[in-house]
């Protein structure tokens, strides 16, 4: 899309604007009453003329009506509804706050949106989950986790405990774009995988989509995970933390400038190493293994149109001691500046930078033998994106994104026998351009559409020196063309660009039912080298270049949504599938890491998913929760792999089942528990095994890749909350969390694998190996005032 074309859109919008100055508008924020925080999703209905919208991600709305009197409702699950009548013979601002519903007369809520979203929204393949809920499921050492949470939803699975990351629909961990405040993270886990690095307390909202992806939207193929920050209480200073078995956090908020700011700050830290100091041996007692991060972010209001954000990330894993050392860790920084230009057109101007980068240290540099390891993956970006509210059944979105890609694979230094030997890799750069125009549009009380397109251009640039590569035999490494060739600063290596369609159709069959349908195309520039189960922090990542071309994938979903008992009970079922391609393997033996030929050790194929995800939910009374049931295959066809053959992937799971219960009986007490039951992952073992000189070989006799798998994954947690009946310094609320992991002691399998038996090297065993074979039990305080 040439940039003439764009300005021409813009203009027309603008035209659009002055063509209806027969009608008027009325427009505002929707703000909770309680913290002044903007609500996300509050239903905006007019009663006269039975249309409405919903708010932005800021709590923006605006509705455009002929000139006469109105009656505006404003509902949100778990707060008292509002109605305001007005007089529409101008333009009307009108912002307001919703008071939550009071404990005595309300009952349990899960979730805090529209009671029909579900049905009524042309969204589809998209979960929320409120974090209300997800502090009150079992946790792994009673630490609220959010990755962990969404692992429960349906689409959604992992290749076990201890990996971080999730699988979605089929994709890989790199293929989820993570979004923090806007920022994309590039590994969103904390010890291994174990937590992931958001901060239960500082977090206000979190989305998962996995189909029906809207325009502006783009970098990844499998899913996008939109998580917003806190802005702070602009009500009154406020203070919440909490004490647990591994780790403590803390949090403050608070308001300045007469409210019309405020800001928040939270942070964690874990004490492993504290508490296992005094058992450990002389040689280990300076051992470092720990985590922590900070999460903070402000905002000011300048006037009634303009609003500023400013919010960052920083999180560190510590591990070492004995000459031995390993960190990794993110940092992200988001500024944002939203503009009300009219009433009806919102701008939202977002810049970022992230950083994710790891290290590895052997010995001390003045020793004779020591080594030195450096990686990470810089992004920095500018994306402005605007809505234009064209009536209550009409509203279009446009925009465009710019990134700047800084990647450096290995800074790496060896020393041996006091020789110094460099092994560092070139530096990548790249860039990615985006523009996008969206539309969601209601064609009558039962017909709604989104529809949009996005086009994306990638650029590999210099400087730096690149290789071509020739097959020596199908399947095996390549080998470079020497000498490669030089590229200046600035000067273009390869050029991607990819037109992506995306559109969704919601049938409302009746007031309490419809069927949706969704078809997106993605692309992705972005890939995580890894050739091990779970992806681990020396990953590399890597851009597309003129060896590696971007990652494609088309997905349609054909869904019917059903809600019973005035919403109190949703239904769901989705069918799915998605076709991927240029898809990532290894030669045998590959070696991913500092190799500066890595290139010659991929391959490329194509995969396929597909499936059907079940969802039954229950949202008010003393118990609430759902249970998701997915029936699924992911599968992967390489030239030269499983005799050319479709395989499934290591994170291919038939089944997956989790239940979430949480029961509030009133009063003090409340209780929660999970339960997951899925299929074990796919894993290539030996069908035969041959004798050479004494010792006996395992052999894959039909050579195909994942052809059994290890044993079925369950587990059961469980949790008690316990209220204090004191109040924590006359006015704040505190609790005690008792919770359960893995009450049933199940040693669910992470891999299985073979080995020589120590007595008699001629008999061979299957081990199977269990990252957690125990009950883990867990107490946490938790405090607000």
């Amino acid at each position: 899309m040439q940039m003439k074309y764009f300005l021409l859109l813009i203009f027309s919008i603008g035209f659009l604007d002055v063509a209806a100055q027969d009608r008027r508008t009325v427009s505002g924020y929707v703000r909770d009453g309680g913290n002044g925080e903007g609500l996300i999703g509050v239903s905006v209905f007019v009663r006269e003329t039975s249309s409405g919208v919903t708010t932005n991600p800021y709590g923006f709305y605006s509705i455009t009506l002929p000139e006469g009197s109105y009656t505006l409702v404003f509902s949100y699950v778990g707060y008292d509804n509002q109605e305001k009548s007005i007089t529409l013979n101008q333009d009307l601002k009108q912002d307001l706050e919703l008071a939550q519903t009071s404990k005595e007369l309300a009952e349990v809520l899960v979730s805090a949106r529209r009671e029909d979203e579900n049905v009524k929204s042309i969204e589809m393949s998209v979960n929320k989950v409120e974090m209300k809920t997800i502090r009150k499921m079992p946790a792994l050492l009673g630490e609220v986790d959010l990755i962990k949470s969404i692992q429960l939803l349906p689409g959604v699975s992992t290749v076990g405990e201890g990996s971080s990351g999730f699988n979605v629909r089929g994709g890989d961990i790199s293929q989820n774009l993570v979004l923090l405040d806007e920022a994309p993270v590039y590994n969103s886990s904390h010890l291994f995988g174990f937590f992931s690095i958001f901060n239960p307390d500082a977090v206000k909202d979190v989305k998962l989509i996995k189909g029906g992806i809207a325009a502006q939207y783009g970098g990844r193929i499998s899913s996008i995970l939109d998580v917003r920050m806190k802005e702070g209480n602009n009500k009154k200073r406020e203070v919440s933390g909490g004490i647990g078995t591994i780790f403590s956090r803390l949090t403050y908020e608070q308001p300045f400038a007469k409210g019309k700011g405020s800001f928040i700050v939270a942070g964690r830290r874990s004490y492993l190493d504290v508490l296992a100091k005094p058992f450990l041996n002389k040689d280990l007692r300076d051992s470092k293994f720990y985590y922590y991060d900070l999460t903070t972010k402000v905002n000011y209001r300048l006037g009634d149109k303009d609003t500023f954000f400013a919010s960052g990330y920083f999180g560190r894993d510590v591990f070492g001691g004995g000459g031995f050392g390993f960190e990794w860790g993110n940092a992200t920084a988001t500024a944002r500046w939203n503009h009300v230009f009219s009433n009806r057109l919102f701008m939202n101007l977002t810049g970022y930078y992230s950083n994710y980068d790891y290290s590895l240290r052997v010995g001390e540099e003045t020793e004779a033998d020591a080594f030195r390891w450096n990686s990470r993956i810089i992004s920095s970006s500018f994306k402005p994106d605007f809505t234009f509210y064209l009536s209550p059944g009409n509203q279009i979105t446009f925009g465009g994104q710019y990134i700047n890609y800084n990647a450096k694979p290995a800074n790496a230094v060896a020393i041996s026998e006091n020789e110094r030997i460099d092994l560092s890799q070139q530096p990548k750069h790249a860039d990615e351009s985006a523009l996008y125009i969206g539309s969601e549009q209601k064609l009558g009380e039962r017909l709604a559409l989104q529809y949009g397109i996005r086009y994306s251009l990638f650029r590999s640039l210099g400087p730096g020196t690149y290789y071509d590569f020739v097959d020596v035999e199908p399947g095996t490494r390549k080998d470079p063309v020497l000498p490669g060739k030089e590229y200046a600063k600035g000067s273009v290596v390869k050029q991607y660009g990819n037109w992506e369609p995306r559109a969704s159709v919601n049938i409302g069959v009746s007031d309490r039912s419809s069927l949706k349908v969704s078809y997106n195309r993605t692309a992705q520039y972005l890939h995580l080298l890894s050739n091990t189960a779970a992806s681990t922090p020396l990953d590399v990542w890597t851009l597309s270049s003129n060896n590696i071309k971007p990652q494609v994938a088309d997905q349609v979903a054909l869904g019917w949504f059903q809600n019973l008992a005035g919403n109190a009970y949703e239904f769901s079922v989705e069918v799915y599938y998605k076709k991927l391609f240029n898809q990532i393997d290894y030669v045998p033996s590959s070696s991913l890491l500092l190799n500066q030929f890595v290139e010659g050790d991929l391959l490329f194929g194509k995969g396929r998913a597909y499936g059907a995800e079940f969802y039954a939910k229950k949202n008010n009374g003393k118990l609430t929760g759902w249970v998701s049931y997915t029936l699924a295959r992911t599968e992967r066809k390489v030239n030269t792999i499983s005799n050319n053959q479709w395989f499934p992937t290591r994170f291919d799971k038939p089944h997956n089942l989790n239940v979430v219960a949480i029961y509030e009986p009133g009063g003090r007490l409340s209780f929660s528990g999970n339960f997951v039951l899925t299929s074990g992952t796919p894993a290539t073992f030996p069908t035969a095994r041959f004798e050479f000189n004494g010792w006996p070989l395992p052999y894959n006799h039909g050579n195909l890749r994942n052809n059994n798998r290890i044993g079925t994954y369950h587990r059961l947690d469980l949790s008690a909350t316990l209220k204090a009946k004191k109040k924590l310094f006359g006015k704040g609320e505190q609790e005690v969390v008792f919770s359960v992991y893995n009450v049933y002691n199940r040693r669910n399998p992470f891999s299985v694998f073979g080995r020589i038996n120590e007595e008699n090297v001629m008999k061979t065993e299957a081990v199977r190996y269990a990252v957690m074979g125990s009950i883990i039990p867990a107490v946490t305080y938790n405090f607000e005032f």
